[in-house]
């Protein structure tokens, strides 16, 4: 989450945009995040130039090469790469500054990935730069360079506290799973070198660049193989979202992670030939919730498993039609799809613990996707088998994730998450069957008795405590004590009166 100052800063640039003429949030959140993504374009490089003079060795492909850059070939128009780099154009001043960003940086953040056919290069070809003048270009860098970015995914966090300002995530349908909820997600289902990943509902593309985040730290050594480092680049990552603004903050953020030309496309995921079936091993996914699809643009596998327009519950169908056998899934979901009693609520669940080998499911508290929303959530894990093999099915009740479950989302001490991640690594079926605990395994069996519900709270012994209370004769003797004192009392205010 970002800093106090970092939402401050974000304040003061928003009001200059809009004290300025830019009125359109959606415009001032674009525009806000091409600035950020020069700088840590910057901030990156310097970082991999201070780890290769460490180790003194060459700096491999850089964003900021030496000498001259060509901006423009009809006319051409060349610029060194230095002029480009945001620790230094951001000290000249505001005419200059406002003139290089707009007719030199801009344009060379936008030819990122061209010659190629990249989702970066795709997504950003219509890009605009439209800030209206070098003032208010020289209060947003003034503020940024403030901000002191840093953070595993400071492109997501920075758009979560911009939806905030535009309060358009409710309409939207534009949850962003919390940081920390998502790298808690990647460390149960551990990608490896071999996956195929996808997030058919993308947005900030946050579960994909965690994933990536998580491979260069487990398999630094192994990205250093040409055609393992050429995989990840390009072919690892799959992404899917219906907001082509989306699209954009999603490719500058997989750059930023070292991931140049990910399969990131415009796409309703469940609509018929969206996606391709049975090509990914791992599924990572937020989906839209409550949202509903006309049934004639729903794909026709999806509705042979689950008869609804639900857009919660026709995602999870997806996850497992996108899976290769032995793929693996982790999805957010409301906690209304664990026991809602609708015939394809009751589908969906039988075909995850008939077909499929469902592993874990992890009730969250309602107050995670606030300010946004109060809805209580879950986060469903599972291996598609297309032939059963669910046996026990580990359930843990999250109480806290580290953060007050109100609007303010505070840091508190409470925080369930390493205990989730270390108790699910060493889930064991004859060692977690306490049904008074946080978590515990549910048979195969009971959980068919019980119509496949799947709410923790289904399985969950209660331990009743008797509670004692004094005897009948001595309670009516204290009311008849507090009876009289108030008749006194009573009696006093009349004669004051």
């Amino acid at each position: 989450m970002l800093s106090a100052e970092a939402k401050s800063s974000i304040d003061r640039i928003w009001n200059t945009f809009w004290s300025n003429g830019m009125t359109n949030p959606l415009t001032v959140v674009e525009q806000i995040t091409f600035l950020i993504f020069m700088k840590l374009l910057d901030d990156n490089q310097i970082m991999q130039e201070r780890n290769a003079n460490l180790l003194n060795t060459k700096l491999n492909d850089p964003v900021f090469k030496k000498g001259t850059c060509v901006i423009q070939e009809n006319p051409r128009i060349e610029a060194p790469y230095a002029d480009l780099r945001w620790q230094n154009f951001r000290h000249k001043e505001p005419q200059q500054m406002y003139a290089t960003v707009r007719d030199l940086v801009f344009p060379f953040v936008k030819s990122l990935g061209s010659g190629r056919d990249s989702a970066f290069s795709r997504y950003m070809a219509d890009a605009q730069f439209e800030i209206s003048n070098a003032k208010v270009l020289s209060v947003a860098v003034d503020e940024i360079e403030n901000m002191h970015l840093s953070g595993k995914d400071m492109m997501g966090d920075i758009y979560e506290e911009l939806l905030d300002r535009i309060k358009s995530s409710g309409e939207n349908g534009q949850f962003r799973s919390p940081g920390h909820i998502i790298a808690m997600m990647v460390e149960l289902v551990e990608p490896n070198l071999e996956d195929r990943i996808i997030d058919p509902a993308m947005g900030t593309a946050g579960f994909l660049a965690a994933s990536a985040r998580y491979l260069t730290t487990h398999y630094a050594k192994e990205l250093k193989n040409k055609s393992r480092l050429e995989h990840f680049k390009t072919t690892m990552f799959t992404g899917y979202d219906i907001d082509i603004k989306m699209l954009r903050i999603g490719a500058m953020n997989m750059m930023l992670h070292g991931v140049e030309a990910p399969d990131i496309k415009l796409n309703n995921s469940i609509e018929p030939d969206a996606a391709k079936r049975a090509d990914y091993t791992l599924c990572l996914a937020n989906p839209p919730f409550a949202g509903n699809m006309t049934e004639i643009s729903i794909a026709p596998d999806l509705l042979a498993i689950a008869n609804t327009k639900k857009t919660e519950l026709l995602f999870v169908t997806l996850f497992t039609r996108l899976l290769k056998i032995g793929g693996r899934c982790a999805s957010i979901v409301p906690q209304g799809v664990l026991f809602g009693s609708s015939k394809a609520h009751v589908g969906v669940r039988k075909e995850l613990v008939e077909k499929q080998k469902l592993v874990a499911v992890i009730s969250m508290p309602s107050g995670v996707f606030k300010p946004y929303s109060g809805v209580a959530t879950a986060i469903l894990v599972f291996t598609k088998t297309d032939h059963g093999g669910t046996d026990n099915v580990w359930f843990y009740n999250m109480d806290a994730d580290g953060f007050s479950l109100d609007d303010k989302r505070e840091v508190v001490k409470e925080n369930d998450i390493p205990d989730v991640i270390a108790k699910f690594k060493e889930r064991d079926p004859k060692k977690q069957n306490d049904r008074k605990a946080k978590f515990f395994f549910v048979s195969k069996d009971e959980i068919v008795a019980n119509n496949y519900d799947l709410s923790f709270n289904k399985y969950r012994e209660v331990e009743y405590v008797a509670e004692k209370f004094p005897p009948t004769a001595e309670l009516m003797g204290e009311i008849d004590t507090l009876t009289k004192d108030f008749a006194a009392g009573l009696k006093e205010l009349k004669g004051m009166l």
